[in-house]
């Protein structure tokens, strides 16, 4: 309803603006600590017409006419340089409709193909994967719910070196059965990284698996998708775990064999500054010091030559395009978008994060110095498990396991968006399952609590019922609630447009806060009759929203903790 709001009151100010005959470009509304919407637009007419912004706002109210019917607008003032909005009892009273009757999402936005993740399928996922991962799932899980079709998409990397020293190393150490297929691929890899360390004349056999594989060889090809797949199965495994939605695992040999790749190559050579280092062809792009390899002496293409393939089918087959990549990537995103543009292909959308660490150092996985997905998962839902079983003695087993999966999974996923991607984080288990923190666990118990409010009013006899009277909620708490809940598709249509997940992450705090203010000001199973239900009516409304936000940031809503 928020969102109808802000669209009537731009009407009526655009009106206000011709009526004053003042020239615009745009209205400058925002939400605001001080009103529901405030609007900044006369300090950009203070100079062209050479007046005090606090007189233009004033003068631009003068001229502004509320509806008198039908309308969400209470009031609007100067106050200074701003004119401030005000919503009145009609829009607390839609709102609360609004999401009573549910808001049916229609995909008629256009098709938008999302990367992310797209680690080597050398070993397991680890911490770093997880932070590209889950702000990709909760960027698809927002545009999907602001109108788009959304493909996600895990590009392969099967034609890197990694990926041959798996080959090359299944061909002489046997996978261990006993350990998830990821795992049991990464010992491999480790094991034959340490083998080609101590015999360097080894390497050319790695290189000569990468030419034969480039080329076709059935017996190779063979053999690399059965140690991709083994590895992917344990990736798939590790994405269900996370709650991560369904991806599309595109292999990079399909643009190097089917012609794509060469056919970029071919065009580059005849559109862009080409550089030649012996055989080696190199690209030089406007505007960045380094050059691109676009095919290797040997004749063999590169990841950053196939990449350029993949995104122009990519670009053929959507609207839009988005890739999440680390801040590692930030040179290869600007070399990839010069090359396509002389290609002739729009660019993708960047969604670059910067790293998460835990407190304990660097990783990597050639050295085996690595802390997997899963044992992150294990550790934190044992943590969890631990916080359960402290304050509800009244659970069983399999009861107290199922809330500490979503209680911990909740937590990891939370705190890898709740802060802007730009920004590196430590991950911290602690603090991430502190309720006190305001978290994911915060925020899954404000839901319960809306859960058990319910099921003790139901208890009682007191239904949620159709028949309630929004203008009964009067107290401060109440009306901020509301307007939180009011804005809930305004904050999805913002995070699609800035492709930033973490506005997400803080509204749902922001919401969970306020439903507590309202629990703890506000009696509901011991108020009167009318105003009982009305505030059951708004609890009601409460739990829909907090299940919905925590949905779209894919962490599940426990009814009880």
């Amino acid at each position: 309803m928020f969102l109808e709001f802000k669209k009537e009151a731009e009407h009526v100010l655009k009106e206000a603006l011709k009526k004053a005959s003042y020239e615009y470009e745009g209205v400058d509304l925002e939400e605001s600590e001080h009103a529901d919407l405030a609007s900044r637009i006369a300090f950009s007419l203070a100079r062209p017409y050479k007046n005090s912004p606090a007189i233009i706002a004033e003068d631009i109210v003068k001229h502004l006419e509320i509806p008198a019917e039908n309308t969400l607008i209470a009031d609007a003032v100067a106050v200074g340089p701003y004119i401030n909005f005000y919503a009145n009892d009609l829009f607390l009273q839609m709102t609360l409709q609004e999401i009573k009757e549910g808001i049916a999402t229609e995909r008629k936005r256009g098709k938008i193909i999302l990367e992310h993740t797209s680690a080597n399928p050398d070993g397991p996922l680890h911490i770093g994967h997880l932070r590209n991962a889950i702000i990709g799932d909760v960027l698809v899980r927002v545009l999907e719910r602001a109108g788009y079709e959304v493909e996600t998409q895990y590009y392969l990397n099967d034609m890197g070196r990694q990926i041959a020293v798996v080959v090359w190393g299944a061909e002489r150490l046997a996978y261990d059965a006993t350990k998830k297929t990821d795992h049991a691929v990464a010992e491999v890899y480790i094991a034959a990284n340490r083998m080609l360390e101590e015999n360097n004349e080894l390497l050319d056999e790695v290189g000569e698996l990468m030419r034969k594989y480039e080329a076709g060889d059935a017996d190779v090809i063979r053999k690399y998708k059965a140690a991709v797949q083994k590895c992917l199965s344990g990736i798939q495994a590790s994405f269900e775990r996370l709650n991560i939605q369904q991806v599309v695992f595109v292999w990079e040999s399909e643009f190097a064999r089917s012609g794509a790749v060469k056919g970029v190559i071919e065009e580059l050579k005849q559109k862009g500054d080409i550089k030649r280092e012996g055989a080696a062809i190199l690209l030089q792009l406007e505007g960045i010091e380094k050059a691109l390899v676009i095919q290797r002496t040997d004749g063999t293409s590169l990841y950053t030559t196939r990449d350029l393939a993949y995104h122009r089918w990519k670009g053929k087959n959507c609207d839009r395009v988005i890739d999440v990549f680390g801040k590692d990537h930030e040179l290869v995103s600007q070399q990839l978008a010069k090359a396509l543009e002389l290609l002739g292909v729009k660019a993708p959308e960047f969604v670059i994060f910067a790293f998460v660490s835990l407190p304990s150092g660097s990783l990597s996985t050639r050295a085996g110095r690595y802390i997997s997905a899963d044992e992150l998962m294990d550790k934190i839902e044992e943590q969890a498990y631990t916080e359960v079983d402290k304050r509800r003695d009244d659970l069983d087993e399999s009861k107290k396991r199922k809330i500490a999966r979503k209680v911990g999974i909740g937590a990891l996923r939370y705190d890898m968006v709740k802060v802007s991607p730009d920004k590196h984080i430590v991950f911290d288990f602690d603090d991430a399952l502190d309720i006190e923190k305001k978290g994911a666990p915060f925020i899954q118990y404000s839901h319960a609590r809306a859960c058990s409010i319910l099921r003790a009013a139901e208890e009682k006899g007191y239904a949620v019922s159709e028949d309630y009277d929004a203008a009964l909620l009067k107290e401060r708490s109440e009306i901020e609630l509301i307007k939180k809940l009011s804005k809930f598709c305004h904050i999805i249509e913002e995070a699609a447009s800035d492709l930033k997940t973490h506005q997400v992450a803080k509204s749902a705090r922001e919401l969970a806060e306020s439903f507590n203010l309202f629990y703890k000001d506000c009696p509901v199973l011991t108020a009167d009759a009318e105003l009982r239900k009305s505030r059951l009516a708004l609890v009601d409304c409460a739990r829909i929203v907090l299940r919905d936000v925590l949905a779209v940031l894919g962490i599940e809503a426990p009814e009880e903790m």
